[in-house]
């Protein structure tokens, strides 16, 4: 296996990921525990750089633990004077997996999920001087938890496990009334905004000040710029209550399913029909796997993909920091996020039956463990709460290729309860269900064609995985994976092209998403628009953006 850097990861700066890393609710003060840790897993200690896992090239770990090994990080921190008084909050953006936090010795937190944020309340555990920091963490890939597409035995599709710390870790001072959360919902000219742990305050807001009534205000915009991939306009405000201040942002845009003009139902952004061309993104990295050697790696992603005419990521099984979707509201880049699954997988049950047709559709028996459905929709739900606010997420994928798929129907409707106001895509590939609002469909290796249930929009969520491979920058010289293999730049190029014309015809007729796999290549997968190391484009953006336009052109 060759060891690859990305530019930025050839120069890491002392605390990586110093960013404040909550873009939708932004204090003033806070602090980075990014950095040198000590990591004991077994006999073994060593330093490590958070917040990389041990098994990347950039944790500086060295040999990674086994799969199930515990291990144990360390570190002491001292809480500035000025924010005496005040409660301190410490937060966790992501540790994988079952985590448990000790402030001085004492057990103060233990969390489950390998992809979502937690924070607690260690005011009360804190010295007057330095403390230590420790944390607990076994990432033993129980199925019954989020696992993503992670494998001891890596190759293929399946990537390196990542255990332990992944997401920066850092400190926040609040006051003892302070603002815990917002939610906000809007249509085309306004929105309102539900704030948690106080009912009382002010929101400003363009010169205006709006008051906080039991939490909520609801502010009305004159001349709306709706928020689109070409015009991703944001709204600023800002929320008082009592000694708390925070800032936050909000866009304007809505998601309906519609005719069009030939009564074919179509995916409609701010009431138009919109065409959602998209990517597959992994969200692996050379040298940091789940974590890019820095947060402004996600914006060189994102600005490669609207280069090349794109303007959709569907992010894969994986939920990235709060930084990613910020940068895709900002920069105009829609997110269609993938829950992530749950369940053993079985690859004759999962993959080859469907592959030749045998769809499932009956699924109240599959995947009966009572736990992993238990922490399937408790997830789910924790990544609506987590993620709502963001307007680039505009599509919620519950099930991949019948990943851990149970009960879908029961799960779209808890889903859509939640959140009305998004796409579902119940199950991606196939196990159709009774109820999605897209038909989703895998193409592979057959012809591009509709599905047969054209009452719903067709979206075909994925397709191509043509593989390329540099060999300069290639993780595994000996293993490639891809479902058309290409040896030259000439025909790579031309098959492209190809494939991307046969789009338009399909938009025609009723295609009103598609996603090419993919965006990057990862490990043995060499079918990435773009190498694994970020450093080479396969094709140049202008080969690919003359079939974006003709896809704006279907729509009208």
């Amino acid at each position: 296996m060759q060891r690859l850097y990305t530019a930025a990861g050839e120069h890491i700066p002392e605390i990586p990921w110093n960013d404040y890393p909550r873009p939708q609710l932004r204090r003033e003060e806070w602090l980075c525990l990014n950095g040198r840790w000590k990591l004991t897993a077994g006999e073994k200690t060593c330093d490590i750089l958070v917040p990389f896992c041990p098994e990347s090239l950039l944790s500086g770990a060295g040999e990674a633990p086994a799969c199930g090994e515990t291990m144990t990080y360390r570190r002491t921190f001292s809480v500035p004077d000025t924010w005496a008084g005040q409660r301190i909050i410490l937060h966790f953006g992501a540790v994988n997996r079952e985590a448990e936090v000790f402030i001085n010795g004492v057990s103060v937190t233990r969390h489950e999920n390998g992809y979502l944020p937690f924070k607690v309340d260690i005011t009360q555990n804190l010295k007057p001087e330095m403390n230590e920091l420790s944390v607990r963490v076994c990432n033993d890939l129980d199925p019954r938890f989020p696992w993503g597409k992670q494998k001891v035995k890596r190759g293929g599709m399946w990537y390196t496990p990542v255990s332990g710390i992944w997401q920066t870790v850092w400190l926040e001072p609040v006051p003892e009334r302070h603002i815990s959360g917002i939610s906000m919902e809007n249509d085309l000219s306004s929105v309102r905004i539900t704030v948690c742990g106080v009912s009382e305050g002010s929101i400003l807001f363009e010169g205006r000040e709006i008051s906080l009534h039991s939490g909520q205000a609801e502010i009305t915009v004159p001349d709306p710029i709706h928020w689109t991939p070409e015009t991703p306009h944001l709204y600023r405000f800002t929320i008082i209550s009592g000694e708390d201040r925070v800032e936050s942002y909000f866009a304007l845009r809505t998601l309906t399913v519609g005719p069009d003009g030939n009564g074919i139902p179509r995916l409609c952004l701010n009431g138009k029909p919109f065409f959602f061309h998209g990517l597959l993104d992994q969200g692996y990295w050379s040298d940091g796997l789940y974590t890019p050697a820095g947060p402004e790696l996600y914006e060189e992603d994102i600005r490669a993909a609207k280069e090349m005419g794109f303007n959709t990521l569907r992010k894969h099984i994986k939920i990235e920091p709060e930084r990613f979707y910020y940068d895709c509201d900002r920069l105009g880049m829609v997110v269609f996020q993938d829950m992530v699954n749950s369940g053993p997988y079985d690859f004759l049950r999962d993959t080859a039956l469907p592959t030749l047709g045998f769809l499932r559709r009956d699924d109240r028996r599959l995947h009966p463990d009572p736990v992993q459905r238990a922490v399937f929709r408790s997830a789910m739900e924790a990544t609506v709460e987590a993620l709502g606010n963001h307007p680039s997420i505009c599509l919620w994928t519950i099930f991949n290729e019948g990943w851990g798929q149970f009960r879908a129907d029961e799960a779209y409707d808890r889903l859509k309860a939640l959140d009305p106001g998004r796409f579902v895509d119940t199950a991606s590939g196939w196990f159709v269900p009774k109820k999605s609002d897209v038909e989703s469909l895998h193409i592979y290796f057959r012809p591009l064609r509709l599905g047969k249930d054209r009452r719903r929009p067709q979206f075909l969520s994925e397709y191509g995985g043509y593989a390329r491979k540099l060999p300069e920058h290639s993780f595994d010289l000996e293993h490639t994976y891809g479902y058309r293999r290409y040896s030259d730049d000439a025909s790579y190029v031309r098959a492209l092209e190809e494939l991307f014309a046969k789009l338009f015809p399909l938009a025609r007729e009723g295609l009103c998403a598609a996603v090419y796999t993919q965006l990057s290549d990862v490990e043995d997968e060499t079918n990435g628009l773009v190498t694994f190391d970020r450093r080479e484009k396969k094709i140049s953006p202008e080969k690919l953006r003359h079939a974006a336009e003709r896809l704006k052109n279907a729509m009208k």
